[in-house]
């Protein structure tokens, strides 16, 4: 009979049986398994996001309400919020409360280029719901980025 686990797929994290080093997100990255430096998980992640939106809302409201821009106001915040802030100190509001960064992979700041990839993509609302067994969205992979825990 077919298990759950012989149908698992890449976005399942793998947990290897015996216990070494891969048994944690970001090992295969080098990362350690908790504290600075380690990958932030999921929930984390998304209140950070579901903070960033609150106030990009908050934003779109009072400084597009009479643009014509419409529903897409939020997101445009949203996206302009992320360029800047990722490009420049590596961190949105959102990612600052709760203390996560996003880096290179190599640990420096993503840089301005990078921060239009990821944004653009996080926009999208697709690609940061699907991540791979190091927690690192498809926004983060194409970007070459991940977040991590300060």
């Amino acid at each position: 009979m077919v298990s759950r686990r012989d149908a698992g797929s890449w976005l399942e994290p793998r947990r290897p049986a015996s216990g070494d080093a891969a048994a944690y997100p970001g090992a295969r990255l080098g990362r350690p398994a908790d504290g600075p430096g380690s990958l932030a998980g999921f929930g984390r992640r998304l209140v950070a996001l579901l903070l960033d939106w609150l106030l990009c809302l908050v934003i779109a409201g009072w400084l597009l309400r009479r643009t014509g821009v419409g529903q897409f106001g939020p997101l445009l915040v949203l996206l302009a919020e992320n360029v800047l802030l990722v490009g420049t100190v590596g961190a949105t509001i959102g990612h600052r409360a709760l203390g996560l960064r996003v880096e290179t992979l190599a640990g420096g700041a993503p840089g301005l280029r990078r921060a239009v990839i990821r944004s653009v993509l996080l926009c999208l609302a697709i690609p940061p719901l699907l991540w791979d067994a190091d927690h690192r969205g498809l926004h983060d992979r194409a970007a070459g980025t991940l977040v991590s825990r300060t």
